[in-house]
């Protein structure tokens, strides 16, 4: 049914209100995301690249020479989870690590990610690079467990922490509304302001909530006004 009638336009213009206001409480989550570097020769869209891995780090199992990434951010799923950044490969982070026999070597590139991404009172370390030689029957995780301790999983073996970080959380929701790494010091400060004056709690704001009482009255007034014209 189209907009014409003289109440639909403004129930229309609340639904648009309702719809805006469950947008702006779409969350995304912190966590660590795991992913593998492509740097098989091919195209130069798809050579050196980081793809999202198939698998966990528990049951992941590199090859020697392989490069695997970590990084935490607040995403939404893995379409839009941030690489880890930095261009280093295998060569250069091994470069200190030779080969030995019965052993295999994988490069990692820890990403603790950017103050906006950080749960409140954190700030993460800046992002490093670690060789880790293991058994070549070795996961993923044991490389971790090798080069970068303290880690934290949680009771689904979901891993939490790298090198300690975060000290504390696990894969929890995080609103939408949240500064990006990109605002600035000013816009955080004024960000900071509002949430302590209720308007960043993660629910409607007041101007929200007085726009959507507007509407409705205003449908109220409009299905009265149809009424009488038809009586």
């Amino acid at each position: 049914m189209t907009c014409r009638r003289l109440v639909l336009p403004v129930l229309c213009l609340l639904l648009a209100v309702l719809g805006t206001a469950g947008q702006a409480q779409a969350v995304g989550y912190r966590y660590w995301s795991f992913w593998d570097r492509n740097s098989t020769a091919g195209t130069a869209d798809t050579a050196d690249t980081w793809v999202y891995a198939t698998q966990g780090p528990s049951t992941a199992r590199p090859s020697d020479g392989d490069v695997q990434g970590f990084r935490f951010s607040v995403s939404e799923d893995s379409k839009d989870s941030a690489k880890p950044r930095g261009a280093a490969d295998f060569a250069t982070i091994c470069a200190k690590t030779p080969a030995r026999e019965g052993s295999k070597r994988v490069g990692l590139v820890l990403d603790f990610g950017t103050a906006a991404d950080a749960p409140a009172g954190s700030t993460p370390p800046g992002p490093r690079t670690a060789c880790a030689r293991i058994d070549e029957d070795a996961t993923t995780a044991d490389a971790l467990a090798a080069v970068a301790k303290p880690l934290r999983y949680d009771t689904n073996a979901l891993l939490c922490a790298i090198a300690g970080y975060p000290s504390t959380g696990c894969g929890e929701p995080v609103s939408g509304d949240r500064p990006t790494a990109s605002t600035s010091p000013g816009a955080e400060t004024e960000s900071k302001s509002g949430a302590e004056k209720g308007d960043g709690d993660g629910g409607p704001s007041l101007g929200l909530m007085a726009g959507i009482a507007a509407v409705a009255a205003l449908a109220t007034a409009a299905t009265w006004q149809a009424r009488r014209r038809r009586d």
